[in-house]
Parts: C-alpha cells; sequence; structure tokens
C-alpha cells in the first residue's frame, strides 16, 4: 500500500463543506470524507508554521525534537517518519514545503557530507525530495527571505513569466494601472491574480504530483505540501471573484475580550496583522480570497483522486489531509495563527484507508483527542511496521480507522515559543520565560504562560466561541489546578531515552549479573550457584605464598 500524506499550509478546520462551512463547497475534501474517517477533534503540538511541521515529521512534541520557531534547525540524528518509514520498507517522498531548517553546524561537527545521501535526507527533514519548494519567495533591501534555490520561480522563468522573482511579480500579484498590486497588501486581495491559473502554485505542485505518482513505483509514503491557502491572499481568475462580502461571516470576537485580557493575548491583539483584521474592509477583501484559494486546493485535489480513480491505484493508496495549524481571520481580534484558540490550534484531518479493515468506518466522525504527532505512528502501522513507542511520541490512529475504541488519551498539548517576536521584546521577556503551553481535555482548555503572567481558562462546552476567559476570576481555580496536574504529568514524560525501547531495557535486566557483575554479595548466598561458577573452583596459580 502507499500513502499519500497532502498537507495544506494555514486551512482552517471549518473552511470545508464536510466541517458545516455553509457558503464554500468542496465537493474533493467531501468525497475523501465519504470513505474515510474525518477527526474532528485534531489538534498541532504549535500554532507556528516550522514547529508543528516537525512535530507532524518526528511524531515528537515541540519540546521533545526542539525546533521551536521558523529557522530553527531540527538538530541532526533526530528520527523523522522517513527514517521510520524506510526501517519499514516504505519510501519516503517530499513533494513541497517542509519549513525544514537544516542543521549545518551539526552535520559537520559529525562530518557529514551535505550533498551525501545521509546529508541531503538530514538537510530535507527525513524525506527524498522530488521536488523541495517552500514558497515563500518574498525578497526586500537585505535580500530573499528563503536564500534557497525555487523550482516553482524557475518553472516561471521557464513559461515566459520574465524577472528574477516571478513568485512575487505574477503568482501573487495582480496588476493596477499597470503596475504590480502585490498580494502582501490587503486591498489587492479582491484582484485576480497576475498569472495563467495553470501556472499558479497549487496546480504547479498538483502536475508534479501526478508525474511523481506516474513514475514512481511502491511502496512509498509521499509528503504533497501545498503553500495554499496560505497568505499572501490573493488567487487568479475564476477563483478571485467566486465570494464576495456577503459570504464572509461575522467575526468571532467579543468586547469582553478586550477587558483586562491575560498580557500575552493583549500583546497579540495589539499587532499589525491583529489591527488590519480588525477592520471589516479586510476582512471583506481578505475572507473571499482565501476561500476562492481553498476552493482551488479542492480543485486540484479532485484531479490527484480523478487519476488514482482511473489508473485503478485509489484501492492502494491511503489519502490523509490535513494542514498545519490554522487562521484566525480576525476572529478573537487577531489575525494569522500564534494562540490556542480552535481558529488557530485546531486542523482538519481526514483519513482514508483502502483497506477492507476499514470498512465499517467509511463516511464517518471521530471525535477522539487526536495530535499531529499521530499520523507519523499511523503511516508505520499502516505500512506493517511497529512504531517505536521510545521515539515516537504520539499514537497510531489505526483502530479508530477499523472501527476500535482503544485507551486513549485525556488530554492534547500545545506548545507556542514566541521569544523571536515583537511581543515577546514588549512584554520585555527573556527568551526562555516567552512560552505558551495549552492542555485542553476535550471541554476546557487552559493557556499557562511563563514568565509570570496568569493563564486563561474556557468551557468549551457553554462557552464554544472562546469569549469568556474563566480565568479572570477565581471561581474556577480547582479547574485550573487539574489541568496543571496533567500539564505536570505531561512534563514528566519519557521523552529524550530514544536509545533503548522499553524491550531492550526488559531485556537487559539481570543481563549484568549473568556477564559476572556481582558488587552486592555478602556471602555469595544471594544469587544462584551457576552466576559464581567463573569465580569458584580450584585456583590455577598461587601468588599468595610466593
Amino acid at each position: 500500500m502507499n500513502i499519500l500524506f497532502i498537507m495544506y499550509d494555514q486551512l482552517r478546520f471549518d473552511y470545508l463543506s464536510c466541517a458545516g462551512h455553509p457558503h464554500l463547497e468542496t465537493p474533493n475534501f467531501d468525497r475523501v470524507a465519504a470513505k474515510g474517517v474525518r477527526f474532528t477533534n485534531a489538534y498541532v503540538q504549535s500554532p507556528i508554521c516550522g514547529a508543528s511541521r516537525m512535530s507532524f515529521y518526528t511524531g515528537r512534541y515541540t519540546s521533545s525534537h526542539g525546533a521551536h520557531w521558523n529557522g530553527y534547525s531540527l538538530r541532526v540524528g533526530e528520527m523523522t517518519m522517513g527514517d521510520h518509514l524506510r526501517n519499514s520498507g516504505m519510501d519516503c517522498w517530499l513533494l513541497g514545503k517542509t519549513h525544514m531548517k537544516a542543521d549545518v553546524a551539526g552535520m559537520e561537527r559529525l562530518g557529514i557530507a551535505q550533498d551525501g545521501v545521509i546529508g541531503v535526507r538530514q538537510a530535507e527533514c527525513g524525506f527524498d525530495a522530488w521536488v523541495r519548494d517552500d514558497g515563500l519567495w518574498g525578497q526586500g533591501p537585505d535580500g530573499f527571505y528563503d536564500e534557497k534555490r525555487s523550482p516553482y520561480n524557475e518553472y516561471l522563468n521557464s513559461k515566459g513569466y520574465e524577472g528574477e522573482n516571478p513568485w512575487a511579480d505574477f503568482a501573487n500579484a495582480g496588476v493596477e494601472d499597470d503596475k504590480i498590486a502585490s498580494g502582501w497588501i490587503f486591498r489587492n486581495a479582491d484582484k485576480p491574480a497576475n498569472i495563467r491559473e495553470e501556472d499558479s502554485e497549487t496546480p504547479w505542485l498538483t502536475s508534479e504530483t501526478l508525474g511523481f505518482m506516474e513514475e514512481t513505483k511502491g511502496p512509498w509514503c509521499a509528503h504533497v505540501s501545498y503553500i495554499k491557502p496560505h497568505w499572501p491572499y490573493i488567487v487568479p481568475a475564476p477563483y478571485h471573484d467566486m465570494f464576495g462580502a456577503n459570504h464572509v461571516p461575522a467575526a468571532k470576537r467579543h468586547e469582553s475580550e478586550l477587558d483586562n485580557p491575560q498580557p500575552v493575548f493583549g500583546a497579540y491583539m495589539e499587532n499589525k496583522i491583529a489591527q488590519a483584521f480588525q477592520k471589516d474592509e479586510v476582512r471583506q477583501k481578505v475572507i473571499p480570497a482565501y476561500m476562492g484559494l481553498i476552493k482551488q486546493c479542492d480543485d486540484q485535489l479532485g484531479r490527484i483522486l480523478d487519476y488514482l480513480d482511473e489508473t485503478g491505484k485509489a484501492d492502494e493508496t491511503m489519502i490523509v489531509l490535513t494542514s498545519d495549524h490554522g487562521d484566525y481571520l480576525g476572529d478573537h481580534w487577531l489575525g494569522e495563527k500564534d494562540l490556542f484558540h480552535e481558529q488557530s490550534v485546531k486542523v482538519p484531518m481526514i483519513i482514508f484507508d483502502p483497506r477492507a479493515e476499514a470498512d465499517t468506518m467509511r463516511g464517518t466522525t471521530c471525535d477522539a483527542l487526536v495530535e499531529s504527532i499521530d499520523l507519523a505512528p499511523t503511516f508505520v502501522d499502516a505500512a506493517g511496521g511497529k512504531p517505536a513507542s521510545h521515539i515516537l511520541e504520539g499514537r497510531s490512529l489505526m483502530p479508530w480507522l477499523r472501527g476500535e475504541t482503544p485507551d486513549w488519551r485525556q488530554f492534547v498539548v500545545s506548545e507556542f515559543d514566541y521569544s523571536a517576536t515583537p511581543q515577546a521584546v514588549k512584554l520585555e521577556l527573556e527568551p526562555r520565560d516567552a512560552r505558551l503551553f495549552m492542555i485542553f481535555d476535550g471541554r476546557f482548555k487552559m493557556m499557562h504562560a511563563e514568565g509570570g503572567f496568569r493563564p486563561m481558562l474556557f468551557d468549551l462546552e457553554t462557552d464554544p466561541d472562546e469569549f469568556d476567559d474563566l480565568a479572570k476570576g477565581d471561581a474556577h481555580q480547582a479547574e485550573i489546578d487539574r489541568l496543571y496536574g496533567y500539564l505536570a504529568q505531561w512534563g514528566r514524560r519519557m521523552s529524550q531515552r530514544v536509545t533503548k525501547s522499553d524491550a531492550d531495557i526488559q531485556a537487559m535486566r539481570g543481563r549484568s549479573m549473568r556477564r559476572g557483575i556481582l558488587p552486592f554479595l555478602a556471602d555469595g548466598t544471594e544469587v544462584p550457584e551457576e552466576l559464581l561458577e567463573k569465580y569458584t573452583g580450584p585456583i590455577k596459580q598461587n601468588f599468595v605464598e610466593e
């Protein structure tokens, strides 16, 4: 069996028709959901791109793998799903984005050649790269945001789009008075991108994916990682005007959130993107473009599904659809992601397993508390391997896909290290104190903040919109204490003992005694005689009496 692992960047959990969106029709996402399982409570391990993705790829919490922010290297030697799957006899390929930063210093220290097989895989997060393109080809006075080569820019040049950075000039810009109308500026979001639709990012990566599936023999896991619907919020025709201001929901925010907010929350409500999304005119332009980008993603997913059906490969391919985080879009007075409201930290997750064992669960939903780190052990399980539980901190979802009810987790965890942000500077925090943790038990959600700040607490049963911060008062201290108990339990997990499994350790018990290490004996009667056989009997030579 093959595994098609598709990730969309910054796709909200509730912007799919199968999740109940009132205006956006996504028949191809729905098509996968109709024959698979849609997990309705899936949470990422961090609401920031790089940290979240490293958790997906390693199957480990952010504080375990250490890559807490965009541009933070994943340390050399950290095992990824590629390593685990190759151990199970499955190749693991990348098409698109990882946001991976290679640990060049670590490779140099260990003498690993960057252009060798090991070095390349270390630089590509354990994947074999069919095509690597992280998609954000921003360019400013100090150069490019991403200094790697851009296969997509090279493709655009080959199609006649001139310039050093056609990603910015065409794919993510419109036209106004014969001038570039950049997608970085929200007022341009309603313009069509100045590019042929078939040459835009999402169709380009889809075509690369179809070529991969045509040429590559299995078993394989292919991580197809789209940059969209991530900003810049601009989309080519005909998607640019499929939706209008009448399709924009009222922002989910409440005046009470502005009253004595938790300090970190307050700092984020004051940043530039939050202030932009607090303007109705911004939301009325950006959200239709965001919906258009999702609609284009759905149409391109249809190309992939049609290919699988037409070639008969659908019967041998597991399909997984998810996102690395969500997008506030003005909800809670915020833009982007960063904090732990549902709009940011909850993601879509749909899994189709073509095998007969999954037949009873087709077209169902599962409300178990799922974490992004669960996918890596799920893939190993699906490939016929045994997940390395001393390394992988997630849990295989295969029992849920087969209609079983396993013993499951009581809570989910997400982490956010914002030490590199202006908010940390504003709050005058040392890097070690600019950290947030979320504990959610399916009803109560708590955010803990280092640095001496109070927590936040929401009861999603009575307050599903997360407006009423119960930690502003003292009436819910018992719930806060209970959730802090969960946080302490999680903090005591065995996360760094990764070179020995429990089975290895059990096999080690008593081994040293059977190899002659007996430092505790008073007279020798404490152990079986066989353990002393090498230390008893007639002497071979007597040097004492010489």
